[in-house]
C-alpha cells in the first residue's frame, strides 16, 4: 500500500519512506484526479450537447475596461496573507508540519510579517493589472457563453460541496468523535462518505444550473457518465492508500478462483490507518498488515464503476428520452452499492426493523428515484408518440 507518495516513489525508486514527500497523501491524489477524470469527461458531453444544439448560449456582458473591484483586492490580500503566514511556518518547521500537516494549519504558527508583505504585494500586482486593463478595455461587449464554458465553475463547486458533504456524511456515523474535538475532526482529511458528497454536490451543482438557466435535464444526463467514472477512479485511492474502506474477513478462497489470490483476499500492507499486526522487519510510520485477510472491495467497486461508465458512455447517443441516462445511473449505482455492502464493514442501522448500513439505506433510495423517474419519463415520452 502507499499512504502517502513518498512510500509509492520508494516502490518506484527506491527512494526513503516518510521523505517530505510524503505530506502528499495518495487518497488525497486520486481524490483530485477523480474531480479531473469527472471534469474532463462532463466538458466533452456538455461540448457534444451543444454542438447538436441541445445547448443554447447566454449572452453574456463583459466589461473589458473595468479595474479591480474591491472583492478582487481583498480576496487577493486573504491569499496572500494566507500563503506567507503558513508557507513561512512550513518553510521554517515543516518538520512539525510533516508530523501533523491538519494540526500545523490550524495552530497559529507562522509569520504574521512575511503574510501581511505577501497580502499587499499580491493586492498591488491586481491593482495594477487592473489599471492596465481599463485604460486598454474597449468597454462593455456581449458575448456567448455555453455550459461547457462554465465547467471551472461547476467542477469547482462540485468539488468543495462534495466534499463538505461527504465529511458531514461521516461525521453523522460517528458524533461522538466528532463532539470531542468539531474542528480537527471537521477539517481532517480522513473519513469520507462518499454518498454525502454526491447528495451535497448534486444539489449544489443542480442550484448553479438553475441560476445560470441551464436545462438541468440534459445537464445531468451529461454529468452520469462523469460520475461514475469518478467514483471509480476514487476508489482506487481508497484501495491503494488502505484508508479502512475494505471488506470483511474472506472466506476460504474457491477452486474456481482464476482470478488473482490477492483478489478475493488482500491483507492491505502499510495500510494508512496503521491497523492489523506489524510487518516484521519493516521500517517507517507505516508498519502493520490485516491479519486475516479481507475482501478488497474498493477494487471491486472501480472495476464495476469502469463498466457501468462504460456502458454509459456507450448508450448515451442512443437515448432519445431527456434524462432517462441519468435515471439508469441511478439504478445502476443503488444496486452496485447495495449488493458491495453486503460483504463491507460499515456500521449497521435498525430501519422498520431490518439491519442496514448508511449506504444500503441510500442506495435502495437512489435505486428507487432511478426507476421510478424512468418509468415517469418513459411513460411519458409514449403518450407523446
Amino acid at each position: 500500500m502507499y499512504p502517502d507518495l513518498s512510500y509509492f516513489f520508494h516502490a518506484l525508486f527506491g527512494t526513503p519512506v516518510d521523505n517530505w514527500t510524503s505530506v502528499f497523501k495518495t487518497f488525497g491524489f486520486f481524490l483530485v484526479l477523480a474531480i479531473l477524470s469527472a471534469a474532463f469527461l462532463l466538458y466533452k458531453e456538455l461540448k457534444r450537447k451543444a454542438e447538436e444544439g441541445v445547448f443554447t448560449p447566454s449572452l453574456v456582458k463583459v466589461d473589458t475596461g473595468k479595474g479591480a473591484t474591491a472583492w478582487d483586492l481583498f480576496s487577493n490580500a486573504l491569499f496572500g496573507f494566507i500563503l506567507g503566514f503558513k508557507g513561512f511556518g512550513i518553510a521554517t518547521n515543516f518538520g512539525s508540519f510533516q508530523a501533523d500537516p491538519s494540526g500545523f494549519l490550524l495552530s497559529g504558527d507562522g509569520s504574521v510579517g512575511i503574510g501581511v508583505l505577501l497580502a499587499a504585494l499580491l493586492v498591488g500586482l491586481k491593482y495594477w493589472d487592473g489599471l492596465k486593463r481599463s485604460k486598454a478595455g474597449k468597454g462593455v461587449e456581449t458575448v456567448e457563453v455555453y455550459p461547457h464554458d462554465r465547467i471551472g465553475d461547476i467542477t469547482m463547486i462540485a468539488a468543495i460541496s462534495g466534499v463538505i458533504g461527504a465529511k458531514i456524511f461521516a461525521l453523522i456515523e460517528d458524533l461522538p468523535a466528532f463532539f470531542e474535538d468539531p474542528i480537527r475532526t471537521f477539517l481532517s482529511g480522513s473519513g469520507l462518505a462518499i454518498y454525502g458528497g454526491l447528495i451535497v454536490g448534486f444539489f449544489s451543482v443542480a442550484y448553479y444550473l438553475r441560476l445560470k438557466k441551464i436545462p438541468i435535464i440534459h445537464a445531468i444526463d451529461a454529468v452520469a457518465p462523469a460520475l461514475i467514472i469518478a467514483y471509480g477512479v476514487g476508489r482506487l485511492g481508497c484501495h491503494f492508500s488502505g484508508d479502512g474502506d475494505w471488506g470483511i474477513t474472506a472466506a476460504a478462497q474457491p477452486s474456481w478462483w482464476f482470478l488473482p489470490d490477492w483478489l478475493w483476499s488482500y491483507d492491505y500492507p502499510q495500510n494508512v490507518l496503521n491497523e492489523g499486526v506489524p510487518i516484521e522487519g519493516c521500517t517507517g510510520n507505516y508498519c502493520n498488515r490485516l491479519d486475516p485477510g479481507v475482501y478488497p472491495t474498493p477494487m471491486y467497486e472501480s472495476i464495476i464503476s469502469f463498466t457501468i461508465g462504460g456502458i454509459l458512455w456507450g448508450i448515451r447517443k442512443r437515448l432519445a428520452i431527456p434524462g432517462m441516462l441519468f435515471a439508469i445511473y441511478l439504478m445502476f449505482n443503488g444496486v452496485e452499492r447495495f449488493f458491495i455492502e453486503k460483504i463491507r464493514i460499515n456500521d449497521d442501522y435498525q430501519v422498520l426493523g431490518a439491519t442496514l448500513t448508511q449506504a444500503e439505506i441510500i442506495s435502495i433510495a437512489l435505486f428507487l428515484i432511478g426507476a421510478i423517474t424512468a418509468y415517469v419519463l418513459w411513460n411519458k415520452h409514449r403518450k407523446k408518440r
